[in-house]
């Protein structure tokens, strides 16, 4: 039994004829005929009555009818989701940043919800180094990274450049410049993010190469408590740009760039390179290597 002898039989029974179901289908009459003949051999039962010239359903065929037709129904919504995917009217996207990599999609989750509002975007917290390894593992479509992976089964495309500026509240004594030296910086009291990363080791060597103390009196897990903090002039600190855009732009936050801590990250998307990506990712992409932050 497949699902062609299946809309046969059930073009029959509505038609109540093979000769205007074969019209209905574009196919010959002995065509159809045949369809029905396999579909009989394979359950062992007559589905129309010989007799009737109307193409009278048995009570086998009366049985199988009312299945045929919840079949055929469930493949045409199947057809319909697989369409509604490729038209970008349904699914899900998964991604997966970390707390500093997020508010690079921030923009680019915007435009895409703006032009495709029925698809959800779901980002996940993620390890920057672990990111690679959910992406291999199916468990997310897509990551954002600040570095390249050395995994050779992951591509990397980059989207943005992100920069390290100093953040310092508006009534602090350095917000009126535009830059200042690691020595202007000495006596200054520093609010840092506890978690461990390449940008905080360069910060740390940059100092210590300067013979200049870094004074961190404060460690907080979370950057929004950390701009928080900065913006009550109880320190200063060194974010990714990308990460107190909003609070730069409404004066809250002012920033400065440090001469000697030029420090740039290409931030980018990855994804499995031998996978075919879901429509909604390739989508995404598009406006991900499109949209400025």
């Amino acid at each position: 039994m497949d699902l062609n002898q299946l809309e046969v039989f059930v073009t029959v029974a509505r038609e109540r004829s093979f000769s205007r179901a074969a019209e209905a289908l574009h196919r010959t009459q002995p065509a159809v005929s045949q369809a029905i003949q396999r579909l009989e051999e394979d359950l062992g039962e007559k589905l129309f009555a010989r007799s009737s010239k109307d193409g009278t359903p048995t009570s086998a065929g009366e049985v199988l009818l009312d299945h045929a037709r919840h079949i055929l129904n469930l493949k045409r919504a199947a057809v319909d989701a697989v369409h509604e995917l490729r038209d970008l009217k349904a699914g899900k996207i998964t991604i997966s940043a970390n707390e500093h990599t997020v508010f690079c999609l921030l923009p680019v989750v915007a435009k895409f919800r703006e032009q495709y509002p029925d698809i959800k975007v779901e980002v996940q917290r993620g390890v920057a180094s672990r990111i690679p390894e959910q992406i291999n593992a199916r468990e997310v479509e897509l990551g954002v990274i600040s570095f390249e992976p050395d995994d050779p089964t992951l591509r990397a495309i980059g989207v943005m450049t992100d920069e390290l500026v100093l953040i310092v509240s508006p009534a602090h004594r350095l917000s009126g410049k535009r830059e200042v030296s690691i020595k202007d910086l000495g006596k200054e009291s520093f609010v840092a993010h506890n978690a461990p990363s390449p940008y905080r080791h360069r910060v740390l060597e940059a100092f210590e190469k300067d013979k200049t103390s870094l004074n961190i009196v404060v460690e907080l897990p979370s950057l929004e408590a950390i701009k928080l903090l900065v913006e009550r002039d109880s320190g200063v600190a060194l974010v990714p740009r990308l990460s107190a855009e909003t609070e730069i732009a409404a004066g809250t936050l002012r920033a400065l760039r440090v001469r000697e801590l030029r420090l740039e990250r290409k931030l980018n998307i990855i994804y499995r390179r031998n996978s075919e990506l879901s429509y909604a990712a390739k989508a995404f992409l598009e406006i991900a290597t499109q949209v400025q932050p």
